[in-house]
């Protein structure tokens, strides 16, 4: 039976994403589930047990992306692509399953062989900053998440790199190991200011991004879905609590104005990180300055603020959409899913 919707699912190490949208093009559900990858493939299915169970009643055919296959569940990338593309298999009755392969677009998982893996592991960015080729033409993409950053320059509706695995972007810088909640925060930086002071920052898992951006005011209660650092809750005093762990002090509910200037200073940190590998590429890619950022990923109100700073013009991501769905996500929340989606639908037509 031929689908009447469309579902695209984004697999990743720590959360499940999924996009539906019909025939018309329309986004109609979207959903974003805690999925620790790393503790097992119990994980992956109880998430998409849990979304199968919320989506609107109707046939669908399914697309998935992914870059779950790096957890060190797995003996390597390819083991872990084979083990999703089994299990979602699995998960998905009757399903008419097709698999994004980087380059090669969709392919149906009948006919993936291993030759595929290389080109399956980790490419759901190419699906994101693909389908806003498509629809914008020229620009900057910037997808920041709750672990990385992906930056690609968009030129004449294709996206400009010549780099397709994790180690190729990571040389290119095309790919910035940073987000705004997983991250360590001694990994943005290894010192920070304190009271007019530059200060060492410890070298212990102590606090991530999350608390920075909890004490900021950014974080989304929708996004923030993984484990404190400690284990403790997410309320803003424990986030300024972990965040002065960091460089030896104690949290004291009076000195809340000393930590969020702490924070401010390690997310100005964190954005002079994506910004700097911004510039690099434009430099090598012949620039975008007359072009728009667009934004996409939870983190996305940085690359609006990147935008600002270098006076460019800002497009969000879900603005390229068609959006039907009263959800508390945004499609720019889940880019590579609303893209595979997409693809998905176009893969029928």
């Amino acid at each position: 039976m031929q689908a009447t919707h469309y579902l695209g699912w984004d697999i990743g190490g720590a959360h499940l994403k999924a996009a539906a949208i019909n025939p018309n093009g329309e986004i109609i559900a979207i959903y974003q589930h805690a999925c620790p990858l790393w503790k097992g493939l119990a994980t992956l299915h109880s998430a998409v047990g849990a979304i199968m169970q919320s989506l609107p009643k109707s046939d669908y055919r399914h697309a998935i992306t992914m870059t779950g296959e790096l957890v060190d569940l797995f003996a390597g990338r390819d083991d872990g692509v084979r083990q999703i593309i089994a299990t979602m298999g699995e998960l998905l009755p009757d399903a008419d399953m097709l698999v994004f392969a980087g380059r090669h677009g969709l392919l149906p998982s009948n006919q993936i062989t291993a030759a595929h893996f290389q080109d399956i592991a980790s490419t759901n960015w190419l699906a994101s900053a693909g389908f806003a080729a498509q629809m914008v033409g020229d620009g900057l993409f910037i997808d920041i998440g709750s672990t990385t950053t992906d930056i690609l320059v968009l030129k004449n509706g294709r996206v400009q790199t010549q780099a397709y695995t994790d180690h190729q972007r990571l040389i290119s810088k095309e790919l910035v190991y940073t987000g705004i909640v997983r991250t360590a925060v001694m990994a943005v930086t290894q010192t920070a200011w304190d009271e007019g002071q530059e200060i060492g920052v410890m070298a212990e898992y102590f606090a991530t991004m999350a608390d920075v951006y909890r004490v900021t005011g950014e974080l989304a209660e929708a996004h923030d879905q993984c484990d404190t650092a400690d284990g403790a809750e997410k309320t803003i005093a424990a986030s300024a609590r972990r965040l002065a762990r960091m460089i030896g002090c104690d949290f004291y509910p009076q000195e809340l104005t000393r930590w969020q200037a702490f924070a401010d200073n390690l997310k100005s940190q964190q954005v002079q990180k994506i910004r700097s590998a911004c510039d690099h590429l434009e430099r090598q890619k012949g620039g975008a300055e007359t072009k728009p950022i667009i934004g996409a990923g939870i983190g996305r109100f940085l690359a609006q603020q990147l935008a600002l700073e270098k006076s460019m013009p800002y497009l969000d991501f879900s603005g390229l959409c068609r959006n039907s769905a009263m959800t508390l996500l945004n499609p720019a929340d889940c880019a590579p899913a609303v893209a595979v989606a997409y693809l998905n639908l176009a893969f029928t037509i």
